[in-house]
């Protein structure tokens, strides 16, 4: 029974930040990983952006090992009995530790049907699948006009494959873009010659031989009809893994559950990353972050806590995409639902579109527009009155 000073369930991008943070504090506690994939922590974002455009994959690795640490890879952790201070894996190792950190991410949410015919886009050996489907593979269905999907269809596009990108939404990125911004992308995309099918709910898929065929239903008529490709990836979201601590009874609600200092309802267990739901005090409310910059500074504050710091995290991540010759950053509350004011130097082009609500800006997103994003911040985090007006230029 391997005992550890740290123990870590999870073995992505947050569980090598935490290690980081650990590390420069304590160079000597023992520290475990348990990680569901059999990879070592790599760079995630990669997958959909730089390793598409001909980045070596050796670039991706964040080299863990380098750090002292006993990794368990291939492992499921199953059940955590806090008062013993042990997790139980798949295998039926058991861990005991004096911290732990709870950094298990979340799984993609998945159809009813289409079985293994379908790729939830999310890990490298997702993107090893989706590489070797390019070498015989010409037509490929996208389902899913989100953060995944748009990156994958601009990612399969740019390396000469046909693509038709499926989703209910009226336009690519409805969720997060205001609607003109969302309508323009949806023209972009068929330019750089995608087929776009926006307000399409997948139904059904089936294997035809060597094809795959989709039943889509339109949203407006309820019509439906077929469409066939040599494959199909999907990204429509994550459900946060939240069973182990669920068994263990700590506070769980759109994620785990945790104060300032990353304590996740014990003082010796903490939880970060994408499984995490924080406070953030700038937007005054809780947030759960499925992104880069959250995974790697708020792991880190964890490991610096969990080996004896007490700095709360009051960080408002931000996140960014790359879409064609296009790209973003965007930080705080970004919801087309939200009042938009866009501020733009080129239409669609070059710009900033501002969130606001009750008369603050809660989020902004930098279309084209670099270093901005702490400036962003500071604008978030004023109290307000804001006139839509002022912000012209502002950013």
């Amino acid at each position: 029974m391997p005992h550890y000073n740290y123990l870590i369930v999870g073995g992505g991008m947050t569980a090598d930040a935490a290690i980081r943070g650990i590390r420069e504090i304590d160079t000597q506690g023992t520290v475990g990983l348990i990680g569901a994939e059999t990879h070592p922590p790599y760079n995630r974002p990669p997958l959909s952006k730089a390793l598409w455009k001909g980045k070596p994959i050796e670039r991706i690795w964040r080299k863990t090992l380098e750090r002292n640490v006993s990794l368990h890879l291939g492992r499921t952790a199953n059940t955590l009995d806090l008062a013993a201070r042990r997790v139980d894996d798949d295998l039926g190792t058991a861990y005991t530790f004096d911290k732990l950190l709870l950094a298990t991410g979340g799984t993609p949410r998945r159809f009813p049907f289409g079985g293994d015919d379908i790729l939830y886009y999310r890990t490298l050996d997702d993107y090893q699948r989706l590489r070797a489907l390019t070498q015989d593979k010409q037509r490929f269905a996208v389902i899913g006009g989100g953060f995944i999907g748009s990156e994958i269809a601009a990612a399969l596009a740019m390396n000469g494959k046909e693509v038709v990108m499926v989703f209910p939404e009226p336009g690519i990125g409805a969720r997060l873009f205001p609607e003109e911004l969302s309508l323009f992308l949806n023209d972009h995309y068929r330019q750089q010659g995608v087929e776009v099918l926006p307000g399409q709910q997948v139904t059904d898929l089936q294997r035809a031989d060597a094809h795959l065929v989709l039943t889509i239903r339109d949203g407006k008529t309820t019509n439906e009809r077929t469409i066939s490709v040599d494959a199909a990836v999907a990204g429509i979201g994550i459900v946060p893994n939240t069973q182990l601590a669920e068994f263990a009874g700590l506070p769980v609600e759109n994620g785990i559950v945790v104060n300032e200092l990353l304590q996740a309802g014990s003082s010796d267990v903490y939880a970060s990353g994408d499984v995490a739901n924080f406070y953030n005090p700038a937007l005054d409310k809780r947030l759960r972050v499925e992104h880069e910059d959250n995974a790697n500074s708020m792991g880190k504050r964890a490991g610096l806590n969990m080996a004896g710091e007490t700095d709360p995290y009051h960080h408002l991540p931000f996140f960014y995409s790359d879409l064609f010759e296009l790209g973003y950053e965007a930080v705080g509350e970004t919801d087309s639902r939200l009042e938009t004011i866009g501020d733009w130097s080129e239409p669609y082009q070059k710009g900033v579109v501002y969130y606001l609500q009750n008369g603050r800006v809660r989020g902004a997103l930098l279309w084209n527009v670099w270093e901005r994003v702490d400036a962003a911040r500071e604008l978030i985090a004023q109290p307000g009155p804001i006139e839509p007006q002022s912000l012209k230029g502002r950013l």
